[in-house]
């Protein structure tokens, strides 16, 4: 028997079939993400090998102290017996807690579902422990909030945002340090709170009355 003729086309058909483009960028999107989840398992891992006898206890007590945003909450109490410019701060920092604690618990973690780090695989010293959430790990609520807090805060009284922008970086670190979350979940929330906190000041602006607008002000006119 012969062989079938051979054709040009036959000859130049490629030997493998081209990837479409989308397939190309979920595969490099893939590719990106393994890395990035393998550097923030370094990280957190570096965090849980590394001896801190003297902050273990302290930062333990301060990631537990700021669950449900207590400490925030304590703050705006303060700023809200303070005077007029502190008081609207308060409320604007209040409403920024609202917004990021919605997002956070609502939305991020529902959707990304990522798993809470293994602290005992990583041999977290139980001096760090704090109560390990069931909710899932990314974002980090607790961060979300301090820093929505921190920033709205600050943006109407500069004064506040040095050391309320240091507190909710302790309180995001504390996160890693007690083995709870990755320093991924922490970064993304810190990013949410941020944006949070613009979204809080800008409903203040566009809703709060005159005498609340950012910004301003009212002084009685002296005679």
């Amino acid at each position: 028997m012969s062989e079938p003729p051979t054709t040009d086309q036959d000859v130049t058909r490629p030997l493998t079939r081209p990837v479409p483009p989308a397939d190309g960028l979920r595969r490099v999107a893939s590719a990106v993400l393994g890395d990035l989840r393998a550097v923030d398992g370094a990280l957190y891992a570096a965090v849980a090998a590394t001896p801190t006898p003297t902050l273990d206890r302290a930062l333990r007590r301060l990631s537990h102290t700021a669950d449900h945003s207590k400490i925030s909450f304590a703050i705006a109490g303060a700023l809200a017996l303070s005077g007029s410019r502190p008081r609207r701060a308060a409320l604007v920092g209040v409403g920024a807690i609202a917004v990021a604690s919605a997002s956070a618990n609502l939305l991020g973690k529902r959707l990304v579902r990522r798993a809470r780090p293994d602290r005992e695989a990583a041999r977290v010293t139980m001096d760090r422990h704090v109560p390990m959430p069931t909710s899932a790990s990314f974002p980090s609520g607790h961060t979300a909030s301090a820093v929505a807090f921190a920033t709205a805060v600050g943006t109407v009284l500069p004064a506040a945002s040095v050391p309320l922008g240091a507190l909710a970086g302790a309180v995001g670190y504390s996160r890693v340090h007690t083995g709870v979350h990755y320093p991924g979940d922490v970064a993304a929330g810190a990013v949410l709170g941020i944006a949070s906190a613009a979204t809080a000041l800008a409903v203040a602006t566009a809703y709060l009355p005159a005498s609340y607008a950012l910004g301003r002000m009212r002084f009685p006119r002296r005679s």
